[in-house]
């Protein structure tokens, strides 16, 4: 069974986790005061500056190692395997023969090799936008409908916990997402010319925040979704549990955030754009191993 006191489990983790927050923080401020002593020249000025980002960066992972041991999303992974094996919707049957690309029913490995074509549809699709066919091919779920909805509605949080739960089933699995047909290529062309557009008020793109190595804000890094590294531990991590809204977050929920903060239209859920971006992303990050579901701030 799962728990379902989640308001009661959000406040506690928070609570901890703001604890592990301020062990971190005094590290890093020691770490980087103490670089500060013994100060004599300009080489010596380069030295501490260097050695000080080297603890902080120490700090900092040491800080994210003691999250991911205490991950509030292994509860979520149970709930969406109790919700792919119900029998739910109009037409009363589970998600049991749902097609992920490697058969019927085979869950196994399967996000590891997502998005990609499918013949039943003639489109790319991604977890999420597979999940939603099949709720609505098996379970006879109105997917108009649930396009239509919040994040936060009952069933699209459904489609969250399943997703959260398929992605856990390609922890560890290398990504192989596929690039043989001509159909997946083409998406992989649209999805880099998004990733790269820059639009909006604020003249942002995607490779604004995440083309580049090295880059951070606050404890969070901006990983460089052009690289396999990059692109791995990023895409490779998401669904995820985020601390800020104490809810599970899929790619597509991730997604429709960047847009906000680039102040771009809110996207379709599950639209080709968003499909699009993903399948960049994941074949950027083919060979990384899958570490689904995260943890993020």
């Amino acid at each position: 069974m799962y728990p379902t006191n989640t308001g009661s489990i959000r406040s506690t983790y928070k609570d901890a986790v703001l604890s592990i927050i301020l062990v971190a923080l005094v590290g890093i401020a020691k770490a980087q005061s103490g670089s500060l002593e013994g100060l004599t020249s300009t080489a010596n000025v380069q030295k501490s500056e260097q050695s000080a980002e080297q603890s902080t960066e120490k700090a900092i992972a040491q800080y994210r190692q003691m999250l991911q041991e205490a991950n509030p999303a292994d509860l979520y992974v149970i709930k969406g395997e109790s919700l792919w094996n119900s029998a739910r919707g109009p037409k009363r049957r589970s998600l049991a023969s749902c097609d992920l690309g490697l058969g019927p029913g085979v869950v196994k490995g399967a996000w590891a090799q997502m998005p990609r074509y499918f013949e039943d549809t003639q489109r790319v699709q991604d977890l999420e936008s597979r999940i939603l066919f099949c709720m609505q091919d098996i379970q006879g779920f109105n997917s108009v409908d649930l396009v239509a909805q919040d994040f936060n509605t009952p069933e699209r949080l459904n489609i969250s916990l399943l997703a959260v739960y398929v992605a856990s089933e390609s922890e560890g699995v290398p990504f192989n997402v596929p690039m043989s047909l001509p159909q997946e290529k083409e998406m992989y062309k649209i999805g880099k010319k998004l990733f790269f557009l820059r639009a909006g008020t604020h003249d942002f793109s995607c490779s604004t925040c995440h083309s580049e190595t090295g880059r951070r804000i606050r404890l969070q890094d901006l990983p460089n979704l052009t690289t396999q590294d990059g692109a791995g531990g990023a895409y490779g991590s998401w669904p995820a549990y985020r601390i800020s809204t104490g809810s599970i977050w899929t790619m597509q929920q991730r997604l429709s955030d960047c847009f906000r903060q680039q102040r771009f239209p809110k996207p379709i859920f599950a639209s080709p754009a968003t499909i699009a971006l993903s399948v960049y992303m994941g074949f950027n990050a083919n060979g990384s191993e899958a570490s689904a579901p995260g943890l993020k701030r």
